[in-house]
């Protein structure tokens, strides 16, 4: 039964109305039993009447009986009753003729009753004070009528007049009327408060419930929940809600997996990743992107592209820059820009965009989205260097197969051959001499690999000590038919005999190398190629000065950016050389300058740590 009740907020209610009622039942009882009391007086009061009837009747019989101060004396007694203010008797005239009050025999009412029938009336004596009169007509009857006549023409033969103190009647009516009030509001109040405990705890209540956890969820704990007691409509109310919101929970679980598997999946490519919306601001970064730009972990979400990359408070001209999300947005096609990215630290980089359109759908409106890939040029010349590298050491490891191992069994038979011909003493002093012109070419020949194989050495994970004098030598002597192709002159000037650097040896012939090469491709008619190298006590300097075309001054700045060629012999370079020289040189601390006039040649000075001073300072 209970449950059946508790299931059901209306008939909670009912139970709820049913017990108000109850006790209000159970209030009026108590109130009836207050007014019983007060229709026992009502009936005191008819009782008095009824003694006015009484009274009535005796006087009747006493005027039969003509026995006037009889009559006259009952009047007195009865005007001296508590609650009486007094008693008198008028002719149907209106004349006082019996007064239980001295003074009034013979005097006149104002306003004489003249209707036949008993009736009672509030109003004031003359003495100003309210009273309830009791007007009792004295009807003729047969035996009066030889003193009153016929009771046709006489039908009343007086007036008894009883006048009732009017105070206690009203304050008992007022007392009724209060404690009927009283009670009216009792029971107000009673169903107010039943009424209002009923919402409270079956209805605010559990609303409450709801709206702190609904407040919650908004907030975003997911864990809270509303766990209402009951199975009436707002405690299913409850479970719903709490349904729900483990739903919610486990699509918003779901939703951050999801998002983390597309970070992780962004963050897995190599480029910078940025997606950028319609509106300049940035949707998703990747690792990559924030490391290229040195950027705190996705403080970069919701800001404009411009503000991050370029600085500017508002998007770049589409006039002066190739914007790609201005152009993707105008035409919907894919796109490549080198562009010149800002890190946080104020610091610049080139960098290579890929940017293409994604079309998606957010909220209700078609919407595209600009995908961009950034590539970091300076990385792209690390690998293309190392590409290099890995190319040149496949070279010589191919030379080392198909040069080397045959010369050196040239040399084993050569010298097979010699002692043979030495122990016969079959030879002539001519041979001899040419035996040994042959060894010493072969010898030259596997120098000459060996120094192939030391250019094309991929770079060591420590940093070992390089003697720069050799490593410029051997590298300049691989370039000797070239230079005696071209009619260059290669000058070497080494001013102390040992000059070491903590790097890498294979890179440092590389720098050379290209640093060489470039001097070359810059006289293209033949020149003097300088290459020399002092220390002042702290830094190596190494310096390649040649004699040719120069550089212009407006190149000048851009020279060392990648993929910017501009050579002499007019033959289109990758614009790489020199990338990669400064990207070596400054991986070991040190500097390129260069210092050129046009037409007249150039001079390209390296600064790299002295190892002797390094080792100094640390003892």
């Amino acid at each position: 039964m209970m449950n059946w009740i508790a299931n059901s907020l209306n008939r909670k209610f009912i139970l709820g109305t049913t017990s108000g009622l109850a006790i209000s039942s159970l209030v009026f009882l108590l109130l009836y039993i207050s007014l019983y009391q007060s229709e026992l007086e009502g009936e005191r009061a008819h009782t008095a009447n009824q003694v006015n009837n009484l009274l009535q009747v005796s006087l009747e019989n006493a005027m039969l009986k003509r026995d006037l101060p009889g009559l006259s004396e009952m009047v007195k007694k009865l005007g001296k009753q508590e609650g009486i203010v007094s008693v008198f008797i008028t002719n149907p005239g209106g004349e006082i003729r019996f007064s239980s009050r001295v003074g009034d025999f013979g005097k006149q009412l104002a306003n004489p009753y003249r209707t036949t029938s008993l009736t009672t009336q509030f109003l004031e004596d003359s003495d100003g004070q309210e009273i309830l009169r009791s007007i009792n007509p004295v009807h003729n009857k047969a035996p009066c009528k030889e003193c009153h006549g016929p009771a046709e023409k006489n039908p009343i033969n007086g007036i008894l007049y009883v006048d009732y103190d009017a105070v206690p009647i009203r304050n008992r009516v007022r007392d009724t009327t209060l404690m009927l009030m009283g009670a009216g509001a009792l029971i107000v109040i009673l169903n107010l408060v039943g009424g209002w405990w009923f919402i409270h705890a079956y209805i605010l209540r559990p609303v409450n419930h709801l709206t702190h956890a609904s407040q919650e969820l908004t907030h975003g704990n997911l864990e809270s929940r509303v766990s209402m007691r009951g199975t009436d409509e707002l405690s299913r109310l409850g479970d719903t809600f709490d349904l729900m919101a483990e739903r919610l929970q486990e699509k918003l679980l779901e939703l951050e997996e999801q998002k983390g598997f597309l970070q992780a999946l962004v963050d897995a490519v190599p480029d910078g990743i940025r997606i950028i919306d319609d509106k300049f601001k940035i949707v998703l970064t990747n690792k990559a992107y924030r490391e290229q730009h040195k950027l705190p972990q996705t403080t970069e979400v919701g800001s404009n592209c411009y503000t991050l990359t370029h600085k500017t408070t508002k998007p770049c001209p589409p006039t002066l820059i190739t914007c790609p999300v201005h152009e993707i947005l105008q035409h919907h096609k894919p796109i490549k820009v080198v562009h010149q990215h800002h890190r946080s630290d104020q610091s610049t980089f080139e960098v290579e965009i890929f940017a293409a359109p994604m079309e998606i759908k957010r909220g209700r409106r078609e919407t595209t989205l600009i995908v961009e890939s950034i590539r970091d040029l300076a990385k792209e010349v690390k690998y293309s260097q190392e590409q290099k590298l890995s190319e040149l050491g496949r070279l010589a490891t191919g030379v080392a197969h198909e040069i080397h191992n045959p010369l050196a069994s040239v040399k084993l038979a050569l010298d097979a051959t010699k002692n043979a011909l030495i122990a016969d003493n079959d030879y002539t002093e001519g041979v001899m001499q040419h035996f040994e012109l042959i060894d010493d070419e072969i010898n030259t020949c596997i120098e000459i690999t060996g120094k192939l194989l030391k250019l094309g050495s991929p770079p060591p994970e420590s940093l070992e000590l390089v003697d720069v004098n050799n490593a410029l030598h051997e590298t300049l002597s691989l370039l000797q038919w070239q230079a005696d192709q071209l009619h260059i002159t290669v000058e070497e000037r080494y001013k102390i005999d040992l000059l070491r650097t903590l790097a890498s040896d294979s890179e440092i012939r590389m720098v050379a190398l290209n640093l060489a090469q470039n001097a070359f491709h810059a006289m293209p008619e033949g020149g003097i190629l300088t290459v020399s190298s002092f220390s002042d006590g702290k830094k190596i300097l190494l310096q390649f000065s040649d004699t040719g075309a120069g550089i212009r001054a407006k190149d000048l700045p851009y020279i060392f950016d990648p993929f910017f060629s501009r050579r002499a012999d007019d033959v289109k370079g990758t614009g790489l050389g020199l990338s990669i020289s400064l990207a070596i040189i400054e991986k070991y601390g040190g500097t390129i300058r260069v210092e050129s006039e046009f037409s007249a040649g150039s001079v390209f000075t390296i600064e790299l740590p002295d190892a002797a001073h390094e080792l100094e300072v640390k003892t």
